[in-house]
Parts: structure tokens; C-alpha cells; sequence
């Protein structure tokens, strides 16, 4: 058996009970703080590693960091998600390049300055700022514009489990019981209700599911002839096959 395909029957197999139980054990409570939201600067929690002097760094206060060195939010979403938060975005207004963008791991920049390549999977769409663009903020507090459609990765944050082929957001676990993991997040050692543990664990097995079919399909559906069809746009291949960066199918030879 291929490994992807027994880190799928794993997943498959992953207990709701003992995932709550692991969920309970570490503690959670959303405290709206938006950090799973926003983009982040290098030396903040999940960010990439300065290339500045860590002095230099550890000199600027907050407020002084200038927003262009922020990495933008990053947060994987599936084709049949981003087309559910599109229907939900301003009564169905908005379009596949206003709900994701191509995931930029992998991407570089072509001549024209814009991306180039070819990179596997979709993030949702940032704002100027770096920031999730469904993200908006009042009073001090964060909220989802979509919140009832968002994608399983911020419905299961700050949680993943311990299976090759998922992914891990935000930077390596700060916490962890059993095979779930937890990252970086204000809320974790929080008392969560034994309710909301379990949803919070069915979703958590959801996505890993989701996420293992997900490469298996772009593992199998990958087509190394896509980027001569493409017409020097980038090349996203997801689980439905290649596409172009706003989501439309590259055609058969």
C-alpha cells in the first residue's frame, strides 16, 4: 500500500471520542484575537525566520514594524470550499480569484514580476495588508464574514493530527496529547465544553480525511504537460485537475 493511502485508512479510522478527549485534555476557547487571521511578522509566532539581526529585531516595538515585512495569512482551502464560501461572500458576488489565490510555495517570480510556475492547492485570498480578506475587525475583536462556510482549516484551528500527508498551520505544535496537535493560539488551555470538544474532533478527523483524498487525487491527476498549455500563467492542480490562477480548467491537449 502506498503511504499516502495508509495515512488515509488511519485517518479513516481516528477516533472522534479520543480526539475530544485529546481536545479536552489540552483546552481551548476562541478569544477572537484574530491572530489565525492576519498575517504575521517573521519573528511573530508561525512566521518565517528573520533575516535581520535578532537584536535589531528584538528593538522594534509592534506598532513600528513596517506591514510590507509581513507574511501574508496562508491557509489552505479545497476546490468544493472555495466555490461554498463564494455562494456565501455577498450573496454569491464573488468570484473564484476573490475567495483564493494559488498556494505560493513553490511559485517564483517570472519576468513580468507576477508569479510564475506551478505550486499544488489553493490559500484563501489576503487583503493588502497580508490579512485573511473574509477577516474584518471592530471594537478590538475579529470575526468571519463567511464564518458559516468557512474552510475546515479554521474551523479545526489551532488543532491538527499527527498524519503524514496533513498539513500543520502556523509553524511546528506548541502542545500536544495522543496523536492531535496544537499551535500557536491565545485560546489553548482554555476549559472547551465536552460538546464542543467533539465537534471540534469530528471536524479535525474531516479534515484530515479531506486533506489525504486531496493529495492522493493531485498525486494521480498530475499532468507535467500542463504548463505548456497554460500560456505562462501560473499552474494550480488540486484534486479536480490543472487549473489557470482564477480557477477556470486548463483544456486537454
Amino acid at each position: 500500500m502506498e503511504p499516502l493511502e495508509a495515512e488515509l485508512d488511519r485517518a479513516r479510522d481516528l477516533d472522534v471520542a479520543e480526539l475530544a478527549d485529546a481536545i479536552e485534555s489540552i483546552g481551548f476557547e476562541c478569544t477572537r484575537c484574530g491572530g489565525c487571521c492576519t498575517g504575521y511578522a517573521p519573528d511573530e509566532p508561525g512566521g518565517a525566520p528573520a533575516d535581520e539581526d535578532e537584536s535589531e529585531v528584538d528593538s522594534k516595538a509592534d506598532g513600528d514594524r513596517d506591514r510590507d515585512d509581513r507574511e501574508p495569512h496562508t491557509a489552505t482551502v479545497f476546490p468544493d470550499e472555495v466555490r461554498e464560501v463564494a455562494d456565501a461572500a455577498v450573496d454569491g458576488a464573488y468570484d473564484w480569484r476573490d475567495v483564493a489565490r494559488p498556494m505560493p510555495y513553490g511559485l517564483a517570480a517570472g519576468e513580468d514580476g507576477d508569479p510564475a510556475g506551478e505550486t499544488f492547492e489553493w490559500a484563501l485570498a489576503t487583503d493588502d495588508c497580508g490579512d485573511c480578506t473574509f477577516y474584518e475587525e471592530s471594537d478590538g475583536r475579529g470575526a468571519c464574514t463567511v464564518h458559516d462556510s468557512r474552510p475546515l482549516i479554521c474551523r479545526t484551528y489551532p488543532f491538527s493530527v499527527a498524519l503524514g500527508g496533513t498539513s500543520q498551520p502556523m509553524g511546528e505544535a506548541v502542545d500536544g496529547e495522543g496523536i492531535v496537535r496544537a499551535h500557536e493560539c491565545e485560546g489553548l488551555g482554555r476549559d472547551i465544553a465536552r460538546e464542543d470538544a467533539e465537534s471540534l474532533a469530528a471536524a479535525l478527523k474531516e479534515r484530515a480525511i479531506r486533506e489525504l483524498e486531496e493529495a492522493i487525487a493531485v498525486r494521480d491527476g498530475y499532468d507535467p504537460t500542463a504548463a505548456e498549455r497554460a500560456d505562462g500563467d501560473v499552474v494550480v492542480f488540486d484534486s479536480e485537475g490543472p487549473k489557470h490562477a482564477d480557477g477556470t480548467p486548463i483544456g486537454g491537449e
